[in-house]
């Protein structure tokens, strides 16, 4: 059992030897990729050697049971002990979503039931809040559109952890499960009659965007010189000193003829290509982000619920996992682990039981 851990163990390894090296932190992107990989694969080389040593302990404890009863207790704590082991490094080794130590953009839409439904937009902010300082992350509302009772027709708040974050502690890794449409039951300021309303609201959540980076190939290139054209200077229309260069791979193609010499106008062209390649990525990882948006959640709309905030019963409902509690006011006011940690366990057992399919 767990014979791929040897692997891991030897990767780990590596791994502190190469951050052990001054010159590895010389390149501080890469130093960071590095350390990320054996800050993910730390908790699972100790719980891997704590699973093989308490195996050791476990015979040890059996022959001296053999000789002495009074040792049997201590075995059956130690099997115990292995067990729950066992099922850590199981849900250890489930693949990593590569997103979940980053960050996350979370937008609050209002939907169907007007007022009432900026105001419960509103109330959703609030638990977002409160949650984020309940665990330590840092929040910034990016931009919001308030209603005229006080609510949120639409909210941006970016939510940022501070500094690394434990495996499946991360701000994604927590937040996504809160993509979808979050409906309310409740009797709103305005019903006079008090009759409960229904209404909803939107969450969007999608990792933040990190700054791209553009290593362009020498190789991707297609330079080509030319004679500068227009007034004036003495090397305009004397000298092949205006450069054009197309990046292959996309059709990019940046050029320049402001500078005297050749090698300048090279210079100057990189740098709007580089520029304008940069743009092009940011804008594909944008969209890709909004198709990730967008299978969150496709309309505001009542029947394609997540979760119901029922205010007459106090009681919280996750109708992907069949989760429900009767704390709702403390779960408004940002204790929202239990619901999330639902999701993480239903969508942990899912992954386990397609591993031990396939």
């Amino acid at each position: 059992m767990f014979e791929a851990v040897e692997e891991l163990i030897g990767e780990h390894a590596d791994l502190e030897k190469q951050l052990a090296d001054p010159a590895v932190h010389a390149d501080q992107a890469g130093a960071r990729r590095l350390n990320k990989r054996y800050h993910e694969l730390t908790p699972i080389v100790a719980a891997y050697r704590a699973w093989k040593q308490t195996g050791d302990d476990i015979e040890t404890a059996r022959e001296l049971a053999a000789e002495d009863p009074d040792f049997a207790a201590e075995v059956r704590d130690l099997e115990e002990q292995r067990e729950a082991l066992t099922e850590k490094l199981r849900l250890l080794l489930i693949p990593r979503d590569p997103s979940d130590d980053k960050d996350v953009i979370l937008e609050i839409k209002a939907g169907a039931g007007g007022d009432e439904s900026a105001l419960f937009a509103g109330d959703l902010l609030r638990m977002y809040l409160r949650y984020a300082e309940r665990v330590g992350w840092k929040t910034e509302i990016i931009d919001s559109t308030e209603s005229e009772l006080g609510g949120y027709k639409d909210v941006q708040v970016a939510v940022k952890a501070r500094g690394q974050s434990e495996p499946g502690q991360g701000v994604w890794a927590r937040l996504k499960y809160e993509g979808g449409v979050h409906r309310v039951q409740r009797v709103p300021a305005t019903e006079s009659q008090g009759r409960i309303h229904t209404s909803a609201a939107g969450v969007l959540v999608t990792p933040e965007a990190e700054e791209i980076d553009i290593e362009i190939n020498p190789n991707d290139l297609r330079i080509d010189v030319y004679r500068s054209s227009g007034p004036g200077g003495q090397s305009v229309n004397t000298t092949d000193s205006a450069v054009r260069i197309t990046h292959l791979p996309t059709g990019t193609v940046a050029s320049c003829q402001n500078e005297k010499s050749q090698l300048q106008n090279k210079e100057q062209a990189l740098r709007i290509l580089r520029s304008r390649l940069l743009a092009a990525a940011q804008e594909e990882a944008e969209s890709k982000a909004a198709d990730a948006r967008r299978s969150q959640v496709r309309t505001v709309d009542r029947s394609e619920k997540i979760r119901t905030y029922n205010f007459p019963e106090n009681r919280i409902s996750d109708h992907r996992v069949g989760f429900k509690a009767y704390n709702l006011d403390q779960v408004l006011d940002g204790e929202i682990d239990a619901v999330i940690q639902a999701c993480v366990d239903a969508d942990s057992a899912a992954k386990l039981a397609s591993a031990a399919s396939a």
